[in-house]
């Protein structure tokens, strides 16, 4: 009964490249392959359950990967980031990272699409101090660029900031841009304050970009047109939507590029 109601045994749209040439992938393969330091599996996740979300973070990591031109490492943040499924879920919440564990973990039946958003709140989190100048542990990049902390000299944070810039920046470059705004007024109407926040307002257009991108993966990104979320506006629009991701998919491209190179990521 339980089974056959499960999210997770219902097909998720995808039409990128074959990564897996139909052969059944284990999380320890993705660990191995990934670089991930941990993976954690619940202990109400079937074998099958298992099985199933197996090959489909592989695929969706894979896609993930070819849309942002980026090796392996990247993906696992050197190293330095761990998965788990099916456990250590929040009231509330599909999917969530955690910051004092770098872990990055996915409901069971409801975290399906939500991979992205959590990957780039786990960047957001190890990309702070090689972005900026003395930052602590718990800190995100997306709020120490608004906060106008000191940044590292170095050409790819020139192009995160861009990004930062036209994420959070009308063209003035001295006021909120409709899309902050926009997210401000959805946590008026809701009284809380959360798709305003730095690193929510970040993440969301990173899965704006990768929604829009031509290779589609339902269980890496979902809901950022449709949803009853996209209709609040909390996801950029229109000319800023593609300025956005033109800026996100420009600095990954470069990164990867000087990875290729360096054989680092560090």
């Amino acid at each position: 009964m339980q089974t056959s109601d499960s999210r997770i045994h219902k097909p998720y749209y995808r039409n990128g490249p074959s990564h897996r040439d139909g052969a059944d992938v284990s999380f320890q393969d993705i660990v191995k392959i990934f670089g991930f330091r941990t993976v954690t599996i619940g202990k109400w996740v079937t074998a099958i359950e298992q099985q199933i979300a197996a090959n489909l973070f592989f695929d969706a990591l894979c896609d993930l990967m070819d849309i942002l031109q980026v090796p392996e490492a990247v993906i696992s943040l050197n190293g330095s980031l761990s998965l788990a499924f099916g456990s250590g879920g929040r009231k509330h919440s599909s999917a969530h990272y955690e910051s004092h564990t770098k872990k990055l973990a996915l409901a069971k039946n409801a975290g399906g699409g939500a991979l992205a958003h959590e990957w780039f709140h786990a960047f957001d989190h190890y990309i702070c101090n090689k972005l900026f100048v003395q930052v602590s542990h718990e800190q995100f990049a997306s709020q120490c660029w608004l906060h106008d902390k000191s940044q590292i000299p170095h050409s790819l944070n020139e192009k995160l900031s861009r990004c930062f810039e036209s994420i959070f920046l009308a063209t003035d470059k001295c006021q909120p841009n409709e899309y902050v705004n926009r997210s401000a007024q959805a946590d008026k109407l809701l009284k809380a304050y959360y798709y305003a926040r730095p690193q929510e307002l970040v993440a969301r257009a990173f899965e704006a970009c990768i929604q829009d991108h031509h290779v589609k993966n339902a269980f890496l990104v979902q809901g950022t047109k449709q949803s009853p979320e996209a209709k609040l506006g909390i996801y950029p629009e229109k000319e800023l939507r593609t300025t956005i991701s033109k800026n996100l998919l420009d600095y990954f491209y470069h990164l990867g590029h000087a990875m290729d190179k360096s054989k680092n990521f560090k």
